[in-house]
């Protein structure tokens, strides 16, 4: 069985088979392991900067939110009763919307006029987020892309395995009743589950933001751009719970179409804004209240 080696600056190894991971070493340039194979805390250079004052790298610039692009199961329902969910793909039409998508991105960072600008992309697991991040990131130099992680909190509802389509429509309309964002699926979610799971991406999230894990320590590049590839109903949770919105503020929201983005852009004081880049109308229609517009200014 093949074993693949992968070495990482400052020197840690990993090496690991198909089946299980053989070797984990991971240590500062000459540290000696001491501790029986096994890394310590003060192995990761980034713990070690914040633990001795140092200024961590400056915030990404904008966290750029982008809902899939057309699927199939977004112009035929009756794909989810014979295609496992995270296995439905695009449309022709959603990798062209994925496309324009990346080359709008791309625009919209070049206008900073800042060179060294990069992009990092968090991306689901399912097929259709992944292809639009392939088309997506079409628009990026190899260079220009510091890093791509897949990240399963980011999946989109779960509403069961195969589904019936009878009977989705009527749990669709008993949530309709019930509530949107505490109704859950049979054998599913309901969007207060998909809540709890991005509460812990976001706090995944602040922590790599904080520590600068998208460049290397001492590299003060304040061109960075997160991108987020999701799902609607997910994206949506994603700015509730960061925005701390309410339920009855979440039940007002409105899905941002295939292949579209809403951006998270640093304002004063270097917090984030819908409103950097957004117009009041775009809001508007996404959704957002006389308060939450004011709160985003």
């Amino acid at each position: 069985m093949p074993v693949v080696s992968l070495t990482f600056s400052p020197n840690p190894t990993i090496s690991f088979s198909r089946n299980r991971i053989t070797k984990i070493q991971c240590r500062s340039p000459g540290q000696t392991n001491s501790n029986n194979g096994h890394a310590t805390g003060t192995s990761f250079p980034e713990k070690q900067s914040l633990a001795a004052g140092i200024v961590p790298p400056p915030r990404p610039r904008r966290i750029i939110l982008v809902r899939h692009g057309e699927s199939e199961g977004n112009v035929d329902e009756t794909v989810y009763t014979r295609t496992a969910d995270p296995k439905i793909s695009l449309t022709e039409k959603g990798k062209t919307q994925a496309k324009e998508c990346g080359k709008t991105i791309r625009e919209m960072i070049e206008k900073d006029g800042i060179e060294n600008w990069k992009v990092y992309f968090y991306v689901s697991p399912y097929r259709r987020t992944r292809e639009t991040l392939r088309y997506v990131g079409r628009a990026f130099e190899r260079s220009r892309i510091a890093g791509v992680r897949e990240e399963p909190r980011l999946r989109e509802q779960d509403f069961g395995n195969f589904q019936d389509r009878e009977k989705m429509r009527v749990e669709k309309t008993l949530r309709n009743l019930y509530g949107r964002f505490f109704f859950r699926f049979p054998d599913g979610e309901s969007a207060a589950d998909v809540y709890d799971r991005i509460t812990g991406f976001r706090e995944t999230l602040r922590a790599d933001i904080d520590i600068g894990r998208f460049q290397p320590p001492g590299d003060r590049n304040p061109g960075m751009n997160l991108v987020i590839v999701s799902h609607g109903l997910t994206l949506r949770v994603f700015l509730m719970r960061w925005y701390k919105w309410t339920v009855e503020q979440f039940h007002g929201l409105n899905n941002f179409g295939n292949g579209k983005m809403m951006v998270m852009e640093k304002g004063y004081g270097g917090r984030y804004s819908l409103a950097v880049h957004h117009t009041e109308h775009e809001l508007r229609k996404f959704g957002l209240t006389d308060d939450m517009l004011a709160d985003q200014e």
